[in-house]
């Protein structure tokens, strides 16, 4: 039988002076890595299937939202994927991937309309952050494809700043127009496949890799596109 020591009777031996204690690195409990440490766009985009499922099944793990999460991030970030979303409250991107405080670098426009604005943060995630992973989601029932849709249906005009939206997504509605199949959600499909190719075509994001995909607002599920 072991004997246990006694506190009391032996105090622990105390060095002179406070005690220097090595800083212990935080672990990633869903992807179990060390933060920092981005991911490579292969493992990223497999964090992001993973995260996915967990949503659509209705297991999320709500990762990183504690204290400790909190702390580490408030001095660095490491965020590993860049997802260009819709501004659709039904949409954000760390419940979609369950994902957590210092994950994601979420750049959102309605119907993923692309400005020099969004351009320029995207490619601050690339070349700041080193994050070499870029989502172009799309989703079902996109009010933004579909004010493109009746624009380019009617030749009403659009008024506002809205105009600068819908000419962004018109494009894609035009190239839709005659297609089977439910004309709004052929556009949300061809607007990304769109911005997909913009981002791709662009010399600033050469060293990312660029994928489009589709949030299912019934099931929670996100189908990624052949890339």
């Amino acid at each position: 039988m072991r004997c246990r020591r006694d506190p009391l009777r032996h105090p622990p031996v105390r060095a002179h002076g406070p005690v220097r204690q090595e800083p212990v690195p935080i672990v990633d409990p869903v992807r179990s890595r060390s933060v920092p440490g981005p991911l490579d766009p292969a493992a990223a985009l497999a964090e992001l299937r993973a995260g996915n499922a967990r949503c659509a099944a209705l297991r999320q793990q709500y990762p990183h939202q504690d204290a400790a999460r909190r702390a580490a991030v408030a001095v660095s970030q490491q965020p590993f994927a860049t997802v260009i979303g819709c501004i659709d409250s039904r949409v954000p991107p760390e419940l979609v991937f369950d994902q957590g405080l210092g994950d994601l670098i979420g750049v959102r426009s309605a119907g993923q309309a692309l400005d020099e604005a969004v351009l320029g943060s995207v490619q601050f995630a690339l070349e700041e952050l080193h994050v070499r992973l870029i989502v172009v989601l799309g989703h079902e029932r996109c009010g933004a494809a579909a004010a493109a849709v009746e624009h380019v249906r009617t030749g009403y005009p659009v008024e506002g700043h809205i105009e600068r939206v819908v000419e962004e997504l018109a494009p894609a509605a035009r190239a839709t127009r005659h297609l089977p199949g439910d004309w709004v959600e052929n556009t949300v499909r061809a607007n990304v496949d769109r911005v997909t190719r913009r981002l791709a075509r662009d010399a600033a994001f050469a060293d990312a890799r660029i994928v489009g995909a589709r949030f299912d607002l019934d099931t929670g599920m996100v189908a990624f596109h052949p890339a």
